[in-house]
């Protein structure tokens, strides 16, 4: 087998833990150490009560934010939302998740890792409205978590790096009459990591397994084009910072070049960094690669906006 072939089927392969792991979850939510990649560790539910529009109550119907907390030593009030990738169809819990969670914590950003809700058992918007909840939440308990509820990040690979630039494209300023005080705060993320995002859902570059997943085959064309995150871009978009590589047959680097591209013209602080070599779905990217490289430069970027500064 070629080494392309045993890079897929690794990924492949997480894929399909990651769903065995969604489906295993117990109903008394406790989280045990094979049902998720994240083990016993803290979670909370983004409704306690069932997500609007659940079509169940199965674990899959009850969309979750997984808490990794910075160590007290390091942690400089920052906060990001991770959404893995996996097609809008399972969730890449570990090497999009865990792993990413614990490099975030090396550098003094508590993470949250998203389980949001996924086709074909949910469409638009059910996806959105989990990681508009999760920011919220973050927002709202960044007191107990100690963070700063200005430095609210969301990071996103694949498909949920489209799910990310969705959040990051598509927000609001919050409910101010809402009953629930989470839903008064805003879905504004203060920054956005977008590691070899699906971006758009209109150019020949779309990645179709995603876009249907998300929204089906038969799709009105308006919707479509709303979700086509390039063409949603604003001066109220936050500064993002991507990552792609040229050998990306999956999703193909012009989704991060048309997103960089958008982001320029609306004068949006932006950087990209496209490596020569990967294949699609590596995460933080094989030791001694390139690719490998993108993590460091990513904790730059954040450092220069000032997202990592300690303010105690």
């Amino acid at each position: 087998m070629t080494t392309t072939g045993v890079l897929a089927c690794l990924v492949c392969g997480a894929f399909v833990a990651a769903a065995a792991a969604v489906q295993g979850e117990a109903g008394d939510y406790k989280i045990g150490p094979v049902d998720t990649a994240h083990g016993d560790r803290e979670f909370h539910l983004l409704w306690p009560a069932g997500a609007p529009g659940a079509v169940g109550a199965e674990a899959v119907d009850k969309p979750k934010i997984t808490v990794y907390r910075a160590p007290a030593d390091r942690a400089n009030g920052a906060a990001v939302v991770v959404c893995p990738g996996g097609g809008y169809v399972v969730v890449a819990a570990d090497h999009e998740g865990k792993q990413v969670a614990e490099w975030l914590n090396s550098i003094g950003v508590t993470a949250f890792v998203l389980q949001y809700r996924l086709g074909p058992r949910y469409r638009h918007p059910a996806a959105l409205q989990d990681a508009q909840r999760a920011i919220r939440m973050v927002r709202a308990s960044a007191r107990e978590w100690g963070i700063d509820p200005a430095r609210v990040g969301i990071l996103g690979f694949s498909a949920g790096g489209h799910l990310a630039s969705t959040t990051g494209t598509h927000f609001d300023a919050g409910n101010k009459g809402a009953a629930d005080s989470i839903d008064r705060l805003g879905s504004r993320p203060d920054f956005m990591v977008l590691v070899y995002p699906v971006i758009s859902f209109t150019a020949e570059v779309t990645h179709r397994g995603s876009r249907e997943s998300l929204l089906g085959s038969d799709a009105d064309s308006k919707l479509t084009a709303s979700l086509s995150n390039e063409l949603q871009v604003t001066p109220e978009t936050p500064p993002t910072f991507l990552v792609h590589t040229s050998e990306d047959d999956g999703v193909p680097p012009e989704n991060s070049v048309l997103f960089y591209e958008a982001l320029r013209k609306a004068n949006v602080p932006a950087e990209m960094h496209v490596f020569t070599k990967g294949q699609h779905g590596l995460g933080l990217g094989p030791k001694g690669s390139g690719l490998s490289q993108w993590p460091g430069l990513c904790a730059v970027w954040m450092g220069e906006m000032g997202f990592l500064r300690r303010d105690r």
